[in-house]
């Protein structure tokens, strides 16, 4: 298969927040190039199969009267669920978690109080926790509320991933938020690459927009979207193998199993846990974290709403040796994809970002075309 050189998703991978692009990849001005040949590029493996494991955990806000502190405990309670997948003997070589376990999410929170309680990437919390990969040699992968010095006033919504060696590997954006859902009342207020897509171009390239992250376990790509599975397609086109989507309250099950069943990748849904002392109803829609086999079929499951791990095999050697990319037939469908026009356009938070929810709920009344 390709090698690593050229690869399709490595300007994100470093370059997101503005920091030095990957060795060899694209640089910011870079097109999309796609292999004619179904293969997709690479890294050699450092093992023929190896071990996923889920983290479903508790999701818990934190206290605005106490930031630093409460944040602190959130990021102990996630170190201890590190250290506790390997309490009987070896334990996953990646270990993933849901969307918030550092921030937690609070449905009265301002764009303000977003960015008072957000980490940096890197910054104290990213090295609490790669302090934990290199411990246990392996990789992690968590989202969260975060801030960026190049995108001042902007609160964001990133996957990190971080590898064995404790190095940041890739830290991802939400590639877009839903709108018009929620009755027109109230809208998120984050940030996404669809806000701000023709900067984000400027600054990153195209290829960053659906990163994918080449490494000596297979391709890992991100995202913390839902129903959308053209994005999942298209990440699998550029070599994704293993996609990880994080989820807080609730996913739709046949969502996942179909990124797998239509795409032939492994795909691993985390969700939120049962949180005790939330000031949401603490079963909301918690549980239900899964892994998902290349036919659609779930692997593992959690069988219980509470905190617990998932675990699941990857041959990723048998399966890269048969993989190509979807087969698809763009031929089809082009013209209508071209012609289509979103309900809402993009760039919608570069020159606004909302002050709430109620704030973006009235800032997008107007901006949607679809009559």
């Amino acid at each position: 298969m390709l090698g690593a050189a050229g690869g399709l998703g490595l300007s994100a991978t470093l370059g997101v927040s503005g920091n030095a692009l990957a060795a060899g990849a694209a640089g910011p001005g870079a097109d999309v190039s796609i292999p004619p040949d179904g293969r997709y590029p690479v890294v050699p493996l450092a093992k023929e199969s190896w071990t996923l494991g889920v983290a479903q955990a508790r999701s818990m806000p934190v206290d605005l009267a106490r930031v630093d502190a409460s944040r602190r405990d959130n990021l102990n309670h996630m170190l201890g669920l590190i250290d506790a997948a390997f309490a009987f003997g070896a334990g996953p070589d990646l270990l993933f978690f849901h969307e918030f376990p550092i921030t937690g999410f609070g449905a009265g929170w301002t764009r303000k109080d977003v960015l008072r309680l957000a980490i940096e990437i890197p910054g104290e919390e990213t090295e609490a926790i790669a302090k934990k990969a290199r411990q246990h040699g392996i990789y992690i992968v968590f989202g969260s509320y975060a801030r960026d010095p190049d995108w001042p006033g902007h609160a964001l919504s990133i996957t990190t991933i971080i590898g064995p060696d404790g190095k940041i590997l890739a830290r991802d954006w939400k590639a877009r938020n839903i709108k018009g859902v929620f009755g027109g009342e109230i809208e998120l207020f984050t940030t996404t690459i669809y806000d701000v897509l023709d900067r984000f171009v400027e600054m990153y390239g195209r290829d960053a927009i659906l990163p994918v992250t080449r490494t000596p376990i297979g391709n890992l790509a991100t995202s913390s979207v839902q129903r959308e599975p053209e994005l999942f397609r298209a990440m699998a086109i550029k070599g994704a193998e293993v996609i990880l989507r994080t989820a807080t309250g609730g996913f739709v099950p046949a969502d996942i199993a179909a990124t797998s069943l239509y795409n032939g990748v492994y795909t691993a849904v985390c969700n939120n846990a049962i949180s005790p002392g939330s000031p949401f109803f603490e079963d909301t829609n918690a549980g239900g974290s899964a892994i998902y086999g290349p036919d659609g079929e779930a692997m593992a499951m959690a069988r219980s709403p509470n905190e617990t791990l998932v675990s699941g095999r990857i041959p990723i050697g048998a399966f890269r040796a048969r993989h190509r990319q979807p087969t698809i037939h763009p031929q089809l469908y082009l013209d209508v994809l071209g012609g289509y026009t979103p309900r809402f356009p993009p760039n919608l938070f570069d020159s606004y970002q909302p002050a709430d929810l109620k704030d973006a709920g009235r800032y997008l009344r107007d901006k949607g075309v679809w009559k």
